[in-house]
Formats: structure tokens, C-alpha cells, sequence
């Protein structure tokens, strides 16, 4: 019996594939394991139209993040002087103080938090303070790439 070294990660189990005598694979489940990614990160999602901000929260309290939220940049500044989220989804485009002010008074402070500008306009990808935050996605009802970025630059523990 050989065993194989393929294995996959299904919820919170562990599925392992084992070659059984060469005539065929069955499945082996391993012990409960617990998900690499630490519970309860926080996310300060800023978002000035409340459907979207809505979904976003949704979605990612369903991934298993803490959300906080804010409809505009000044909300957010003020939030961020009483709690520290480890990642922030910033639009751009927003009434009282948009996202690219926003971005600049955040990056002054010093903070070292990963921002993900998430904007329907792929022409601010041009702008050049754009350039300082961690990550750029265009908006879509398909949040896949979203989540994907929010992973990645949470495992990466990134600091500027």
C-alpha cells in the first residue's frame, strides 16, 4: 500500500488521497485541523454607497473577519484614531473627504496597515499616490479577487 502525497484542505478538515495497491485511490480523512489564517482580523471597509458597503460586509464576515465600517475618508481617519483594523478596503470616489486624501493622511500618520483601493474607475491606477497603497482591484459583483488580495496581504503581514 502506498500512500500518496497529494492531500487538500476542505473546510476544516484535512483530506488526504491514498494510493491503495495501485488499483485505485480512496479517500482518508486526517484529525480536525485548525484554518492558518487567525479569526477575527479586522477589516475597516470604506464605502460611501451603503448596498455595496453592506455586501462587502457580509461577504467577508462570512469569510470569518470582524468588519468595521465607515461611508467616507473622514469617518475613517476618525475610527482609525480609536481602533486598529490590520487591513483597510478603500474606495475612492466618496463625498466629504475621498479615498485618495483619505490614503495620503493615513500614510502621514505612519500607519502600517495593508490598503486595498477598490474603486469602479480603473483610471486611478494611473494616479500617483495610488502607487503607495498595497493593492488595487477594480469593483465587481464577483468578489474572488478582493478576497484573494485581502488573503494574500494578510499572510503576508505586509508593513510599509
Amino acid at each position: 500500500m502506498q500512500t500518496g502525497g497529494r492531500s487538500k484542505k476542505k473546510g476544516t478538515k484535512e483530506v488526504r488521497l491514498v494510493d491503495v495497491g495501485g488499483n485505485g485511490k480512496r479517500v482518508v480523512f486526517s484529525q480536525e485541523i485548525t484554518d492558518n489564517r487567525t479569526m477575527n482580523e479586522k477589516i475597516l471597509i470604506v464605502e460611501d454607497e451603503e448596498s455595496l458597503r453592506l455586501f462587502y460586509e457580509e461577504e467577508l464576515k462570512a469569510e470569518g473577519y470582524e468588519i468595521l465600517s465607515a461611508r467616507n475618508g473622514r469617518e475613517a481617519i476618525q475610527q482609525l484614531e480609536t481602533t486598529k483594523p490590520d487591513l483597510i478596503i478603500l474606495d475612492i470616489v466618496m463625498p466629504v473627504m475621498d479615498g485618495m486624501e483619505a490614503l495620503g493622511r493615513i500614510l502621514r500618520k505612519g500607519r502600517k496597515i495593508p490598503i486595498i483601493l477598490n474603486t469602479s474607475y480603473s483610471a486611478y491606477r494611473e494616479d500617483f499616490m495610488s502607487w503607495a497603497a498595497d493593492a488595487y482591484v477594480t469593483k465587481s459583483s464577483d468578489l474572488t479577487e478582493l478576497k484573494r488580495k485581502i488573503r494574500d496581504l494578510l499572510q503576508k503581514g505586509k508593513v510599509r
